[in-house]
């Protein structure tokens, strides 16, 4: 097979959000972050496991990849290896993977087949890259990326600030594969206690994770604070953002936000007294990002005349925000990296590698997020086979499982939705989901305290066939990434309550029969039913786990939680009579638990 292709590996390394990416000549073949693996949200540390996935897939070997291209927003990769030989950093590199990283070919490895790129230049190639569009502009948002002394791409002298300075926002005009940087944004570093000055340095992604922080106590949860936005009171605290002339400004924090949650404190977050003044918090960070960024749009069309606009970085998560820019900045067309945060660095650098490095032309539209490998029938039979699985399920091989799980939806049933290759990127849109009715309201209380365990306020997103989103949803933009909000049109609102936030306004994902088939079959059935062509969707897991991978991933959740029935490929799987005596044992004894899911996973 090597003989036949050109292969690039793209890797984001040793923080947050490890992953690999592979191209097949100059095509997605298969991505993974290792969190999918490992069973750890946000994996980080070495990536062994990121590249074998990909490469087993495929049926290669490292040696038939002809180009590695890499990233940290750390260091360097090379200078945080070697930092890695003698410092003791197990949030980077656990005790456990030292023995894996000495005997790895690419640890510090000095070969000219591995080359390293900076933050927001692989950030900008995982959106302009494999976008539809030959040329236009990019807009990278995010928390932190690399030192100035560390960026590998020429910027405007102007744009002046010390080495130790880290990227902000960075800003992008492409054409074909080409692309040339416009504008950056640096914040200078800050004082804090031990490393925490990242909370305070001058950033619009640094200002959301620093009130996610404050609120929530830990500064990845910018998802639970969009959410939470809506609920609060304007204009009940004072600017936390200011932007003129498109310059930014960020005032600093001061003693009057002193309500933070302690995670230590015994009580819990949801009865908190400060709740009222986290949700205007939430209102005011939201409002002040979504300005910014509208501002920063407009800005990079009125300067370019540029028609298309690509997005990359995790603050492009923010689908609220997104959905101002689709509509509200003037261009023509917005497209989305759907794994806009740091997972989705891999793209980039395989990206990078194959139209920089390798001078090939672009060849490759994402028009669709489902490249992790498929498994094979023999792999549901296996996950199935385990004894305490068998003993508690009924599996049965359905000759239209569309169909048949089509009327177990309008049932009031929720799903366990496994099809196909696992989606790359945060949200699950339609292969590894939790799928529901959105016609009952308490539709979201029942998956939540059955499944999902999360904040009551949290809202719940709609799948819709695309060619009835805009009699469903305001706005004419497609939106296949679940990554823009709209708002549920008035006589629609009352009809698929579940999926309406607090404020109006869904996080929809239009499915269309090219991208999605099954799913695609599955909404035309579920209409034909009670004519409604929208689903509750949600990814397949429980609050502080990653998405399912597997089938034997599935099979766990399934049990585990309170999912009513499980789809394996065309298998329609139901708990049995023995599956309440035997769950309530699992919950009680921590060695029977660790039996079943030890056989559960065992190969």
């Amino acid at each position: 097979m090597s003989n036949q292709h050109t292969y690039v590996l793209g890797l984001n390394t040793y923080d947050h959000d490890v992953s690999a990416c592979l191209l097949r000549d100059g095509a997605i073949a298969f991505a993974i972050a290792k969190e999918r693996i490992t069973r750890e949200k946000h994996a980080s540390g070495f990536y062994r496991e990121v590249i074998e996935y990909c490469l087993d897939a495929e049926g290669i070997t490292l040696d038939d990849v002809d180009l590695v291209v890499r990233n940290c927003y750390i260091l360097p990769v090379a200078e945080m290896e070697d930092r890695l030989v003698y410092q003791d950093m197990p949030g980077f590199l656990p005790e456990y993977e030292r023995a894996d990283v000495a005997r790895h070919p690419l640890y510090r490895s000095h070969s000219p087949k591995v080359v390293t790129i900076s933050h927001h230049l692989a950030h900008a190639y995982s959106a302009f890259a494999v976008s539809p569009f030959e040329e236009g502009v990019v807009m990278v948002v995010d928390g932190v990326g690399s030192y100035r002394s560390d960026v590998s791409e020429p910027y405007p002298a102007a744009d002046t600030a010390t080495p130790l300075a880290r990227e902000s926002e960075s800003y992008y005009r492409f054409s074909g594969s080409g692309i040339e940087c416009l504008k950056k944004v640096w914040m200078e570093p800050d004082r804090g206690f031990l490393s925490d000055e990242f909370y305070n340095m001058p950033g619009l992604g640094a200002l959301y994770s620093r009130a996610s922080s404050y609120i929530f106590g830990d500064w990845n949860k910018c998802g639970e604070l969009m959410g939470l936005a809506p609920y609060g009171r304007r204009e009940q605290i004072k600017p936390l953002l200011d932007i003129a002339d498109n310059e930014l400004r960020v005032p600093r924090w001061s003693a009057e936000f002193n309500q933070p949650y302690v995670m230590d404190s015994g009580g819990k977050w949801e009865t908190s007294r400060s709740m009222r003044h986290w949700e205007d918090l939430a209102w005011r960070v939201q409002d002040d990002t979504e300005k910014v960024l509208l501002a920063r749009a407009r800005w990079l069309r009125e300067t370019t005349g540029a028609k298309n606009l690509c997005i990359a970085g995790g603050v492009a998560l923010n689908c609220v925000a997104n959905g101002r820019i689709a509509r509200e900045a003037g261009f023509e067309n917005v497209w989305i990296q759907p794994a806009a945060g740091d997972d989705g660095i891999a793209i980039g650098c395989a990206a990078y590698g194959q139209l920089e490095v390798l001078k090939q032309p672009r060849s490759f539209v994402m028009k669709q997020s489902y490249v992790g490998k498929p498994y094979a029938e023999q792999d549901i039979d296996k996950a199935l086979r385990k004894f305490l699985v068998r003993i508690q399920t009924t599996a049965v091989r359905s000759d239209d499982i569309c169909r048949d799980t089509a009327k177990l939806l309008a049932e009031q049933r929720v799903i366990g939705w496994f099809q196909g290759g696992s989606e790359f990127g945060p949200r699950a849109l339609g292969n590894r989901s939790l799928l529901a009715d959105p016609r009952k309201a308490e539709m979201k209380d029942i998956l939540n305290s059955r499944v999902k365990h999360r904040q009551p306020f949290r809202p719940f997103a709609p799948i819709v066939l695309a060619e009835r989103a805009q009699e469903i949803f305001e706005g004419e933009e497609d939106s296949p990434f679940m990554l823009i909000a709209k708002r549920v049109r008035a006589e629609w609102q009352h009809r698929i309550p579940a999926v309406v936030h607090v404020d109006g306004t869904a996080r929809v994902q239009t499915v269309s029969h090219d991208t999605n088939p099954a799913l695609y079959r599955l909404l035309k059935q579920f209409e034909a039913l009670t004519g409604v062509p929208v689903l509750i969707n949600t990814s397949f897991n429980v609050k502080g786990e990653p998405i399912v991978e597997t089938p034997r991933d599935a099979v766990i959740c399934f049990l585990t939680t309170g999912i009513d029935n499980l789809v394996l490929h065309d298998t329609l799987i139901a708990k049995n009579a023995l599956h309440t005596i035997v769950a309530p044992l699992v919950r009680v004894y921590t060695d029977v638990a660790t039996l079943v899911m030890a056989g559960a996973r065992a190969p």
